[in-house]
């Protein structure tokens, strides 16, 4: 015999993921959310619950935002810089222009200059169409300032979101130019796809070489990429996927997984390119996680 309230859980819960790795992005910490969110759910009277699904993102959401204060602590003691956690995603993930763009890593990043209480404002309006009354009671705010957080976030991220919509045909031809001229170690064909100002982050925790700033520019970009493969050796191989919704690629030496990088196009151009080392972060790249925004 079904249980109502564990059938509802396992229903909505590809979604309240979803919603918990946008507002922490992290999917360790989104997995105990959903744990936290299940030992909530299961204490709730469901005969008092009017729209399932909007109890459950107000529960997923409230724990999200206790857990998103822990994890500010641990960001203020890594070492480097902090990128969220790559996810393989189904390879017509892609195709979902506005679920792509919602956990892509340049989106992730931009999120990550919201406040906490912004974040989940924003990510629980702009990207599920929650009702500002829902959001409300997730966040313990009244409908009215609601609204005036998720006013001041989307400015906040309008002004720092990628510039246009970028075809997933568009992406794919950019990516194979970046992977032969990584791959041959053609200088010119690395000239050809980078913007002029483009940003490299990489991610190494303390535990893989990295750049523990943010690299800017196409010249200090090359100089990176080619010292690090002389610095680690063996042979390079790079391999096309689908990370957060969007292509990007899996590198390896010998073999052996080294990282997996996500690019920003902009302009025909890669104008960022986010590159994660350290294996913590790896251990979902090669099982697809089922994403919806629905």
């Amino acid at each position: 015999m079904s249980d109502p309230a564990t059938d509802a859980f396992v229903a909505h819960r590809n979604l309240l993921f979803t919603v918990a790795y946008e507002i922490l992005g992290s999917a360790a910490d989104a997995e105990d959310v959903l744990q936290e969110s299940w030992l909530r759910w299961i204490k709730v009277d469901l005969d008092q619950v009017r729209d399932q699904r909007a109890y459950l993102i107000r529960i997923a959401t409230r724990q999200s935002l206790n857990r998103i204060r822990t994890m500010q602590r641990r960001k203020e003691a890594y070492v480097g810089s902090w990128l969220p956690e790559p996810l393989l995603t189904a390879p017509d993930s892609a195709a979902d222009v506005e679920l792509a763009e919602s956990v892509s890593m340049a989106m992730m990043l931009v999120l990550e200059t919201l406040s906490p209480t912004e974040r989940a404002v924003f990510v629980l309006r702009e990207v599920f169409d929650i009702s500002y009354d829902e959001i409300a009671a997730a966040v313990e705010k009244t409908p009215a300032a609601v609204r005036q957080i998720a006013h001041r976030a989307r400015q906040h991220v309008d002004a720092r979101r990628p510039r246009t919509v970028v075809s997933p045909g568009e992406r794919r031809e950019v990516l194979a130019a970046f992977q032969r001229a990584v791959e041959t170690s053609d200088l010119q064909g690395l000239l050809d796809v980078l913007a002029p100002e483009v940003v490299v982050v990489s991610d190494g925790g303390g535990v893989k070489l990295t750049a523990l700033r943010p690299i800017v520019g196409v010249e200090k970009a090359i100089r990176l990429f080619f010292g690090s493969m002389q610095k680690v050796g063996g042979t390079l191989s790079a391999e096309p996927t689908v990370i957060n919704g969007n292509p990007a690629l899996l590198f390896r030496f010998d073999g052996e997984i080294d990282g997996v990088a996500a690019l920003r196009i902009d302009d025909g151009r890669v104008s960022g390119i986010y590159y994660v080392r350290n294996p913590e972060k790896l251990s979902r790249i090669e099982a697809e996680t089922p994403l919806t925004v629905r």
